[in-house]
């Protein structure tokens, strides 16, 4: 289902100064892309839930946001709204990452929300690094 890629792409930009924060509530998935993004080169940082990671993007004031829209409590809509209605951290990128098929959540009400990619599980690591930097850049 996921494989894990260890080695930094040949192209890698450098994206060292960057802090991304993943928000999901599967460990497995937490360590795979934190150890896809470190070996980026970014500064990666994690949360296992939406209350979570909301403090958390509230404190660290992340570059990114990777997160999971099915999370038990608050939920990943929920969080993106309130990372977007939050002064602070409103121009925060958000990628929406989540097992959840544009035909259960439309693309359209993502983008409302302030989403700047939507990637569904299981994903390719390349495009997954891919997708990171673009939205980044």
């Amino acid at each position: 289902m996921f494989k894990l890629l260890l080695q930094p792409a040949k192209e890698s930009i450098s994206m060292s100064k960057k802090r991304i924060l993943i928000v999901d509530d599967e460990e497995t998935i937490l360590i795979l892309i934190e150890s896809l993004l470190k070996t980026e080169g970014f500064d990666v940082i994690t949360a296992n839930n939406g209350a979570e990671g909301l403090s958390v993007a509230k404190k660290e004031t992340p570059d990114l946001v990777l997160l999971d829209i099915m999370m038990p409590g608050t939920n990943g809509i929920e969080v993106a709204e309130k990372i977007r209605s939050n002064k602070e951290i409103k121009k925060t990128k958000i990628i929406f990452l989540t097992v959840v098929r544009s035909n259960e959540v439309r693309s359209d009400r993502l983008t409302k929300i302030g989403a700047d990619d939507y990637i569904t599980k299981p994903f390719d690591n390349i495009d997954l690094v891919e997708r990171v930097k673009k939205v980044l850049s």
